[in-house]
């Protein structure tokens, strides 16, 4: 591990740690000791498992994707990429750090270097999809019971802004399919409306950097469309599964804590917080998922339990991450080294 990894991650956990102090501090009280006091072991055993198994259904959309294109990756080898990747995600800002380490091992196991690339950013299509449909199932199952937890007017426009926006990112990447010159089109358009200010060199360096991109996407989408469609649709429900797991974690850690599933509105709260955790604010979402979940969730359940229920939501999807992820990371590193060593070997002995 070199020193730069060293330092996001102490970064990282720093922020992380800092705000969960504080929310527990003005959130603890005598009703949180209750709760504590009656929640179970096995309760905690149980959101840990779920976890765990969302974890496999991800490795097996990489592996059914990378089959559908002709590769067969084991499962082990896609588990231990999936655990490196979210050592990565848990240092970087938007998790963005994961998409290189599942290119790299992908690419180990023998795939192709544009396959394995088309793999990586299909699988952030699919999520999209996912959130699309995910989000507009729940908010229709929700119906009036969400207006009966009498949200904040500001905080159901969010809700509904988020949910129409995964919706146009997904109705674009469909017309995308068949237009993709109307997509740079729109692209550049979107583009220079952005970068109006910056300097002509610098917008059309990021122009060819965005039609690279969209080469690049289309590419990805064009082995699979051609030879991969099964992939697709055994990558899509290997999504479906995991989403749906790592949000069923957090109302069964409600249940523990005595504050009831709350399935629905978790449910979409986790959509929400999700999304909010791509945009690359913090190290890992540091401090904002934690500023993140309790402003949403402080609307439905007790506040003596808020603190409680945002430690033990990220203690399972962010410091075991962290903690799986360094060991299967310090296994690659292992490898590569070894394989280094391999090479210089048989170069001596030829």
């Amino acid at each position: 591990m070199n020193q730069e990894h060293k330092k996001w991650i102490w970064i990282s956990i720093g922020i992380s740690t800092l705000f969960l102090l504080g929310l527990l501090y003005f959130t603890f009280d005598e009703s949180t000791i209750v709760a504590l006091k009656n929640l179970s072991p096995f309760i905690l055993l149980l959101a840990l498992t779920i976890h765990v198994i969302a974890l496999v259904c991800w490795a097996l959309r990489i592996k059914v994707m990378a089959y559908s294109l002709g590769y067969r990756v084991g499962l082990f080898h896609c588990i231990n990429l999936v655990f490196a990747n979210l050592f990565l995600a848990g240092i970087t800002p938007s998790q963005a750090g994961g998409e290189p380490v599942r290119v790299h091992e992908l690419y180990r196991a023998n795939v192709k270097l544009g396959d394995a690339t088309a793999i990586v950013i299909m699988e952030r299509v699919l999520d999209g999809i996912i959130f699309g449909l995910g989000g507009a199932i729940t908010l229709f199952l929700l119906g009036t019971a969400w207006k009966d937890v009498n949200l904040p007017p500001i905080v159901n426009t969010v809700i509904y802004i988020t949910w129409i926006g995964v919706i146009i990112g997904v109705v674009l990447f469909a017309f995308s399919v068949r237009n993709p010159l109307i997509l740079k089109r729109l692209m550049r358009v979107l583009t220079g409306f952005l970068t109006r200010k910056w300097e002509m060199a610098r917008i059309e360096r990021f122009m060819e950097k965005v039609d690279r991109e969209v080469d690049n996407f289309h590419f990805s989408l064009g082995k699979f469309i051609g030879r991969g469609k099964l992939g697709l649709l055994l990558g899509l429900i290997f999504t479906g599964f995991f989403w749906f797991l790592e949000f069923l974690i957090a109302s069964v850690l409600l249940i523990g804590l005595g504050q009831g599933p709350h399935f629905l509105e978790s449910f979409v709260s986790q959509l929400i917080i999700a999304i909010i955790m791509m945009i690359p604010l913090t190290p890992g979402g540091a401090g904002v998922a934690e500023i993140s979940i309790s402003s949403i969730y402080g609307l439905f359940i007790s506040t003596s339990v808020i603190g409680v229920f945002v430690l033990l939501w990220r203690i399972i999807l962010y410091y075991f991450n962290i903690g799986i992820g360094l060991v299967s990371s310090l296994l690659i590193v292992k490898r590569e080294v070894g394989s280094g060593e391999g090479d210089q070997q048989l170069h001596k002995e030829q």
